[in-house]
């Protein structure tokens, strides 16, 4: 017998057995669970909207205030006379 064949008959065995028991409250626990990540899920959605509209605001203030579309003035070099 190959091992695909042997691994298949394990399964048909299993299925076949005798169920294990289910806890009567499983549904319940496995709904609150549910609830609970949904509820995390959406705060963490929320933060990043959040943070990232901060972001927005922070970075549109610091353009109004240094302008850095405008050219720097040009202090470095001396003017170029006498020629």
């Amino acid at each position: 017998m190959s091992f695909p064949d042997r691994k298949e008959d394990e399964v048909r065995r299993m299925l076949l057995g005798p169920y294990p028991a289910v806890p009567p409250d499983l549904a319940g626990r496995a709904a609150e669970r549910g609830r609970r990540l949904l509820r995390r899920h959406r705060a963490v959605r929320a933060v990043g909207w959040l943070l990232l509209l901060a972001a927005a605001i922070a970075f549109t203030v610091w353009a109004a205030i240094v302008h850095p579309w405008t050219t720097p003035p040009t202090d470095t070099t001396p003017p170029f006379e006498g020629w």
